[in-house]
């Protein structure tokens, strides 16, 4: 493909997004562009072939995050994380602080069938 030759062409945005390891898959990719959750240069994006090249910006939400993410390289292949992460220059804002006020979850998880027991067997009393 000439687009890939060079490095410097144009790719589909589904591809783009499983290159860069924002999605595990390219059909994951597709879905959630179809879903229209990408905006392309600020404009929202439906179809996951639209073309995308260097100096495009995206922006997403991925999880609690919003994404904002300017184009570099259309990229050659799904490579490693450090090649994944120089197809792009990172512009979203910092993670919103810890909230402290949410519970923690214990480490250890459900107390198992000896735990239960443990908790259940009548306490000794001083006296004894």
């Amino acid at each position: 493909m000439a687009e890939q030759a060079g490095g410097a062409g144009k790719i589909r945005l589904d591809k783009w997004l499983w290159h860069a390891r924002f999605l595990k898959t390219r059909s994951l990719a597709a879905k959630f562009i179809g879903g229209g959750a990408v905006r392309l240069n600020g404009v929202p994006v439906a179809k996951p072939a639209v073309l995308v090249g260097p100096g495009d910006v995206l922006t997403f939400a991925l999880g609690e995050r919003v994404r904002v993410a300017r184009i570099v390289a259309p990229g050659i292949r799904r490579g490693p994380a450090p090649e994944a992460q120089a197809l792009y220059d990172d512009l979203s804002p910092p993670p919103p602080p810890k909230d402290l006020s949410r519970p923690e979850p214990v480490p250890g998880g459900r107390p198992d069938k000896h735990a239960r027991r443990r908790f259940a067997a009548p306490k000794p009393d001083a006296l004894d």
